[in-house]
């Protein structure tokens, strides 16, 4: 999943990027952005999984709920530290025209480090209440509420109950207003963002349930036709001639719009589930695979090449032919960038002593 993410990160950039006015104008535009509103929600609801995984390991040894928090935050904090880098790397890229402002962007990787340590204070909280049998439906319910509540909050949030009594970079995390006065659409505050990452934490504690184990290919198909159903049900509350917030903004703080996504997630999920089980997942090589294997890299890398300062194609200059071979290009690149990552790593000395060798002969 988190290869598909890359994939359609790479083909939103690219085409954002580099489409002329007059190509920005067609529908194939139109779809390419809408596949664009894909990549945040599936990062941060892999990371609400991961993040499960990690925690249910820690509890079943047994830890004090304190030091698992530590440890899951501190992971969090490291994730939000490199998102600060990432920004103080693409100012100093862009020296001499990017604004001082661009480094306190409410980027992806921010969101993710904040929702980790968000999701370890949760986990803390629920751990050290309940030590039972019904911890672990405590975990999921409390989860799942807290996604729906940072989903329905976010529409008064980012209009009628604004926090604009805060300095803009703390506001920015609320609502992503950044230094603009109002909200904007291309960044990633908690308020919807983060909610993802809950819902993937809620799913991620069903998935590692005994009776989810036991019945696998059962759990993961009741997940598609759950979100199938969540996919109904957002279509259905959008078509009521009322509405429930004073501003109704369908794509960018909609409850019903987070609900469609979420259950297109769980679809997402169900696939993945048998492509890996059924189909092309037990090919030797797998694209997605490789990519999903170093996403953080690739995220990291590709950007440049296509948003910055090395950018492989002049922007907002070229048809739609052309962005599509640089698409292409950044995704061939890419590939090879995650498998040289993962067939390299922890093989440092060996390739230090590799390089040597040559003028040690002499």
């Amino acid at each position: 999943m988190r290869g598909l993410a890359c994939v359609l990160m790479f083909q939103t950039h690219c085409y954002d990027s580099w489409l002329s006015p007059g190509a920005r104008q067609s529908k194939f535009f139109m779809y390419s952005q809408l596949g664009g509103t894909f990549p945040a929600p599936l990062f941060l609801f892999l990371a609400g999984i991961s993040f499960a995984l990690v925690t249910e390991k820690l509890w079943k040894k047994n830890l004090p709920p304190a030091q698992i928090a530590r440890a899951t935050i501190r992971r969090g904090a490291e994730i939000f530290a490199f998102g600060l880098l990432f920004r103080l790397q693409e100012y100093l890229i862009a020296w001499g025209w990017a604004p001082l402002s661009d480094l306190l962007r409410v980027d992806i990787l921010n969101t993710i480090g904040l929702s980790m340590m968000l999701m370890g204070l949760l986990c803390w909280l629920v751990l050290s209440m309940h030590r039972g049998a019904q911890t672990r439906l405590t975990l999921v319910l409390a989860s799942a509420g807290t996604a729906l509540l940072i989903s329905l909050l976010t529409p008064p949030l980012w209009t009628t109950w604004r926090p604009n009594w805060l300095p803009w970079p703390l506001e920015s995390y609320i609502d992503g207003v950044h230094n603009l006065g109002t909200p904007q659409a291309g960044l990633f505050p908690v308020f919807p963002w983060t909610a993802f990452a809950f819902v993937g934490l809620a799913a991620g504690f069903v998935l590692q349930s005994q009776w989810a184990r036991q019945r696998e290919a059962l759990t993961f198909f009741l997940a598609g036709a759950a979100g199938l159903g969540f996919v109904a049900a957002s279509r259905w509350l959008d078509a009521r001639p009322r509405q429930l917030y004073a501003v109704y903004d369908y794509w960018h703080t909609s409850p019903n719009f987070w609900l469609i996504r979420v259950g297109m997630l769980l679809v997402i999920l169900t696939a993945s589930y048998a492509w890996c089980r059924w189909g092309a997942g037990h090919w030797g090589f797998n694209p997605l695979i490789q990519l999903g294997q170093a996403s953080l890299l690739v995220y990291w890398v590709h950007i440049e090449f296509v948003y910055g300062r090395f950018s492989i194609l002049p922007k907002h200059s070229e048809s739609i032919r052309t962005a599509s071979l640089g698409l292409l290009t950044i995704f061939l690149a890419m590939l090879t960038l995650a498998f040289l990552r993962t067939r390299l790593k922890g093989r440092g000395a060996e390739i230090l002593a590799w390089l040597r060798r040559p003028a040690s002969a002499h």
